[in-house]
C-alpha cells in the first residue's frame, strides 16, 4: 500500500487514518501499529520540519514481506539528511546535560529493527523495518 500525502502538518490527519487502514489490511497487532504510527509520524513531520525540499508531497509506503514489515517515506525533492548518522542520545544523562534534538529519531531506531537512508538525485528514500 502507498500513498502520497501533502508536506504539511495538517497531512497527520491522513497519515494516521491511512496507517490505520494499512493496519487493519496487514492484520498487524497493537504493539507493532504503535510503533509504525510513532516512526511515520516522526518522521513525516521531520521532513517538513527540516526538510528543504521544494515538492508539495511526501510518499508513505507499507508492505508484509513474510515476517517483516517494510514501511517507506520518500520526499522527492530535498537536501541531504542521513538520521542513520546521527550521534546516539545519551538517555542516561541529567536534563540539564543533554542537548535538544534527536531524541524522535533515536525513539525510531529503538521501535524499528532496520532503518535505511539513501540519497540521490535529491530524492530522500527511508526505508523502515520491523520483524513481526
Amino acid at each position: 500500500m502507498e500513498r502520497t500525502f501533502s508536506r504539511s502538518l495538517d497531512s497527520l490527519g491522513d497519515i494516521v487514518s491511512f496507517l490505520k487502514g494499512a493496519a487493519d489490511t496487514l492484520s498487524l497487532d497493537e504493539k507493532t501499529r504503535f510503533a509504525v504510527n510513532m516512526a511515520v509520524e516522526e518522521l513525516f513531520t521531520n521532513m517538513i520540519k527540516y526538510g528543504k525540499g521544494g515538492d508539495d508531497s511526501i510518499e508513505v509506503g507499507l508492505e508484509k514481506e513474510n515476517s517483516r514489515l517494510i514501511i517507506r517515506l520518500v520526499d522527492p525533492n530535498s537536501e541531504p539528511f542521513d538520521l542513520t548518522d546521527l550521534q546516539a542520545v545519551d538517555t542516561s544523562a541529567p536534563l540539564e546535560e543533554r542537548r535538544p534534538g534527536g531524541l524522535g529519531i533515536h525513539l525510531v531506531k529503538c521501535l524499528m529493527d532496520e532503518v535505511r537512508y539513501e540519497y540521490k538525485n535529491r530524492v530522500t528514500r527511508i526505508r523502515l523495518v520491523k520483524n513481526i
